[in-house]
């Protein structure tokens, strides 16, 4: 095939098969109106072959790291933050991006970015097992619901036993109920 043929043929291509979004052929294809008039609203969603939770508290462990959390941002970063005892170093965290890499590859996971880092001063307290572990420690909580007309509390954590977080503040005490706490991430206390 001469250059002038080839030529020739990528615009006839271009011209019958033009770059259309699939955003757009979805909505295409799911265009409906319905009787009185409103246009019909689907949802579709795109599920990974593996759950990506599951996955990480699988493979984290092995690695000697703890699953702190993760996030898939709508720009497709997937931020993984992980811990273990004593700190994470700069080395943990290229061993375990060279690791969920390939393991992603492999697994069919979709993303564009991927973000291995330390929780940071103010991690996240999201497990039972994580209360118990910085008991004695600042925590800021917040709740579903109030808990003697308030949501928002700062204070030490004292315990827990796996259902309840005691924590002390103001000369108080606490009860919170694991299942009721929306948000809780330890306090940072600098010492001089």
């Amino acid at each position: 095939m001469r250059p002038s043929e080839k030529k020739q043929k990528n615009k006839l291509s271009a011209a019958i098969f033009p770059f259309t979004p699939r955003r757009a052929i979805i909505r295409q294809i799911f265009q409906v109106t319905l009787r009185n008039g409103r246009a019909a609203i689907f949802f579709i969603f795109y599920e990974s072959k593996m759950d990506i939770q599951n996955l990480l508290e699988k493979t984290l462990p092995g690695l000697g790291c703890e699953l702190v959390d993760h996030e898939l941002t709508a720009q497709g970063t997937l931020r993984v933050f992980i811990d273990k005892e004593g700190g994470i170093t700069i080395d943990d965290c290229a061993a375990v991006s060279n690791h969920l890499s390939r393991l992603f590859t492999v697994e069919d996971v979709d993303y564009k970015n991927l973000e291995i880092s330390s929780p940071g001063l103010d991690r996240p307290l999201k497990k039972a097992a994580d209360f118990a572990r910085f008991a004695g420690q600042e925590a800021k909580i917040k709740t579903r619901l109030p808990v003697d007309g308030q949501k928002n509390f700062i204070g030490r954590i004292e315990s827990c036993d796996g259902q309840t977080v005691v924590l002390s503040f103001d000369g108080k005490t606490a009860a919170l109920a694991l299942d009721n706490i929306d948000k809780a991430r330890l306090k940072p206390e600098f010492k001089f």
